[in-house]
């Protein structure tokens, strides 16, 4: 029982703090995003900048703050919109007509697509804006969320009390929305915390190649991209990005596999 408890507390602090620093971290910000602040580029943490400053001279501590709004910003705004479209075709297809096969083959060309392959080519058609950007990773995902929401609701159309739900008369949308889906609640919040991991995961591969947010605001994959350069002078400007962001994705996986007892999404 103690090793769960500090799993999830471990969990709970690291999420709450991405959260934090989402949600007002860029008012706590001692300079803006795109200020010149040292003339000193990659200088190491001082009383001055506690992170450090940037292959620019921009103080690090500023654009961590911001960029964690972007990332998650975006990566939730994305997972939402997955989610949701997901949930609802799944609860849709899961009614066995001749949409459940349309569906399904649909989202298995979506989902035989390699994800990183896909936005490569989409954002490198459309261009690197933030709405782009959440609606690439939101076709990207949707595919796992429906097939999630088709699967659990299948599961809980085969129980009993939905087969007393249909003698009973009811119609299907009833069924559907006062039967199945308040059984689906908790393992589709637990899903929709995994899917937002890799939403993340997958938002700071592309800004690791430059298809991200562009500058001079930047997400946590892109701060890592722009200070590569500096790993070769120990500067902490590329590190503590790094590890913003390992902090909210395995935050949030400590804290969803505590709950949930280590139930896992698919893609």
């Amino acid at each position: 029982m103690r090793r769960p408890r500090i799993a999830l507390a471990v969990g709970a602090t690291l999420v709450g703090a991405a959260l934090l620093s989402a949600l007002v971290g860029p008012l706590l910000a001692p300079h803006s995003i795109g200020a010149v602040v040292d003339l000193d580029v990659f200088s190491p943490s001082s009383a001055a900048f506690p992170l450090g400053t940037d292959y620019l001279g921009r103080d690090v501590l500023s654009r961590v703050l911001t960029a964690t709004r972007y990332t998650v910003f975006i990566s939730f705004v994305a997972t939402m919109i997955a989610a949701s479209v997901g949930i609802f075709f799944g609860l849709a297809a899961a009614s066995g007509s001749w949409l459940d096969m349309v569906l399904s083959r649909l989202f298995d060309i979506v989902i035989a697509i390699p994800s990183l392959m896909f936005g490569l080519v989409v954002i490198t058609s459309l261009g690197a804006s933030i709405p782009v950007l959440i609606g690439t990773l939101a076709v990207v995902y949707t595919p796992g969320a429906f097939r999630t929401a088709r699967a659990l609701a299948l599961n809980v159309a085969a129980l009993d009390f939905i087969t007393v739900a249909r003698s009973r008369g009811e119609g299907l949308s009833y069924i559907v929305l006062r039967e199945i889906l308040p059984n689906l609640i908790g393992p589709l919040a637990a899903d929709f915390g995994l899917r937002f991991v890799f939403v993340a995961l997958l938002l700071s591969g592309l800004s690791f190649l430059g298809l991200g947010v562009q500058p001079p605001y930047a997400d946590l994959g892109a701060l890592v991209r722009e200070n590569i350069a500096g790993l070769g002078f120990g500067a902490p400007a590329v590190l503590f990005p790094a590890l913003a962001l390992a902090s909210l994705t395995v935050g949030l996986n400590l804290t969803i596999d505590t709950l949930t007892g280590g139930r896992k999404a698919t893609r």
